[in-house]
């Protein structure tokens, strides 16, 4: 480890911190209907979009309509991008002829930019026409990413009102995100990321000579536009296979550090737009402090790991850190952050392969995932399920104390607690129960390309990423085969509705009570000691459900490295 690296890593913790408020203030205004900046401009728009789709931006629906709203909508954006997929060879905007993609790897690719997962099972340069990239999974990076922020602004409207049956208009909620925040960031962003050399052109694949004389297709297309919205949405899914270790896909530093601080700028925000929304500022901080001891504490255990290299290596005197899978022009510390960014934020665009990390250090990756996605998170889900640990949080607090837990003045009783313990475990349910089928099947077991502890982690990380709607992956299991691309299709799906779903009926429940005044035995919620109660059951939830069978992986490979002995290109 280096003073530069670290030096590296607070200048990125800065400058999030430094977006959190100014970003909270203005999705705060868009979300409670104010008037903001561009609404001079956008509102008409807003307005005409409500009048052609026969929607009444006035009507607001219980939590139940918004969630069958979202569902039906979600249901209709996979039928079409699968179309689109399957026909892709006879439709427009396909100069590289790219054919038809195969039902199995079409159904894991609508349903995984469906639920803002982005699990890539292809190449994107070399099975995807411009036109899919672009009507189909550019289109998708939008709204998901929007149905996300949504749902989240749904459940701090269930905290903030009271007594009242609606939490607002997924219609509405959408139309705004989508209209008034995420295109407005991504233009500018798009043309910031061509500036750096990122391509963007409906132009052919360009064929050049290389100095020996050999014909190289070198793929270009409509990267930028795509890039802007997959890291500003968390989404993943890169224009190329490689994702952001791709040149076109990050052509300097300067848009390196870009990338990974958008990664983090609207989920880190909406912390700020829940405490404006419930009337007090610091609970906002108090929950964006918690994520961000946990995010510390995985980068921190991440760069050691890679700085201190293989096991295998040092006892042969090779020193100087682990650089495999690393690219030599960010170095190790930005590699590691990058990686612990994506994976705390459900983004899979990773500039690193985590298969040739470390065993501990693709270790923390794995447990950002195991733990939700709650350490900022991906758009919107990071927000809805660090506050669906806040309920059990708060409930434990009131089992300590001996009263009837309360959190911003809401009575936490046990419709809302079994609602978020439904939403906390249907993930170790598909992450786990999906990693116990691929390990007893030989369809499963063809997937992982090493034997052993690191075969297991394959799999494990495989399910993982899949269910906490990731996106990224250990590069050594192959998983386009009818296999992986159904049963982990499905673990996206259950992670994403699942979860949304009980989150969306606690808003509902949370709405509909009265509001109680603070009493002398109200716990408080805004200090550390309530930072500390939080991160401290979200870690025990995890362990109870995770931690036993990752030791089997991670944890044992680390071991097994100290002793000589190595499962994986990393050690």
């Amino acid at each position: 480890m280096t003073l530069n690296g670290w030096i590296q890593i607070a200048l990125y913790c800065a400058v999030v911190l430094a977006l959190v408020k100014p970003l909270g203030w203005y999705m705060t205004r868009v979300f409670t209907g104010e008037r903001t900046p561009l609404s001079p401009i956008l509102a008409p728009i807003e307005r005409g979009l409500y009048r052609t789709a026969g929607i009444d931006e006035r009507h607001e629906q219980s939590w139940l309509g918004y969630g069958l709203a979202m569902l039906a909508f979600h249901a209709l954006g996979f039928l079409v991008l699968y179309a689109l997929l399957r026909l892709q060879a006879v439709l427009p905007l396909n100069p590289a002829e790219q054919g038809a993609v195969a039902p199995d790897l079409a159904f894991n690719t609508a349903v995984s930019f469906l639920t803002n997962t982005n699990w890539q099972n292809y190449g994107g340069e070399s099975t995807l026409s411009y036109l899919s990239q672009m009507v189909g999974l550019t289109h998708q990076n939008f709204l998901s990413a929007a149905t996300g922020i949504a749902l989240a602004v749904a459940l701090i409207r269930g905290f903030a009102r009271a007594s009242s049956k609606t939490v607002g208009s997924f219609w509405v909620d959408l139309t705004r995100c989508t209209l008034y925040v995420l295109i407005p960031l991504c233009i500018p962003y798009a043309l910031f990321l061509v500036w750096q050399g990122m391509p963007q052109t409906l132009g052919a694949y360009v064929d050049a000579t290389t100095l020996e004389g050999a014909k190289q297709t070198i793929a270009v297309g409509p990267v930028a536009s795509q890039v802007a919205i997959k890291m500003l949405g968390t989404n993943g899914g890169g224009f190329f296979n490689a994702n952001a270790a791709h040149p076109f896909e990050n052509p300097t530093a300067l848009s390196n550090f870009v990338q990974i601080a958008s990664i983090f700028a609207l989920g880190a925000s909406l912390t700020n737009v829940f405490g404006r929304m419930v009337g007090d500022e610091r609970q906002g901080w108090a929950i964006l402090a918690a994520m961000g001891v946990l995010f510390l504490a995985g980068v921190a255990v991440t760069y050691a790991s890679e700085a201190n290299g293989s096991p295998v290596l040092n006892a042969l005197g090779l020193s100087g850190g682990n650089m495999e899978g690393k690219e030599i022009r960010f170095g190790i510390a930005a590699s590691a952050l990058f990686a612990v960014i994506t994976t705390a934020a459900s983004c899979g665009a990773v500039n690193a392969m985590h298969d040739s990390f470390t065993a501990l250090g693709g270790m923390i990756p794995m447990i950002n995932m195991q733990l939700g996605e709650i350490i900022v998170g991906g758009v919107g889900a990071g927000l809805y399920g660090m506050l669906v640990f806040v309920i059990i949080a708060i409930f434990v607090a009131g089992l300590m104390v001996g009263r009837t837990p309360e959190y911003l003045g809401k009575k936490i009783e046990a419709r809302e607690v079994k609602m978020a313990m439904l939403a906390v475990l249907c993930l170790p349910l598909m992450m786990l129960g999906g990693t116990a089928v691929a390990t007893v099947l030989a369809a499963g077991l063809a997937g992982p390309a090493n034997a052993g502890p690191h075969g297991f982690s394959e799999i494990l990380y495989a399910y993982t990423s899949a269910a906490a709607n990731n996106g990224s992956a250990f590069g050594g299991l192959t998983g386009n085969t009818p296999f992986y691309n159904t049963t982990l299709g499905l673990g996206m799906l259950v992670g994403r509705f699942f979860v949304i779903i009980p989150a969306l009926a606690i808003a509902g429940s949370l709405a509909d009570k009265k509001t109680l005044p603070a009493s002398a035995g109200t716990f408080p919620t805004h200090g550390g000691l309530f930072v500390g109660l939080l991160v401290g059951v979200i870690l025990i939830v995890g362990g109870l459900t995770f931690f036993p069978s990752l030791a089997l992986g991670p944890i044992v490979e680390h071991l097994a490295g100290a002793a000589g002995q190595t499962y994986s290109t990393g050690g």
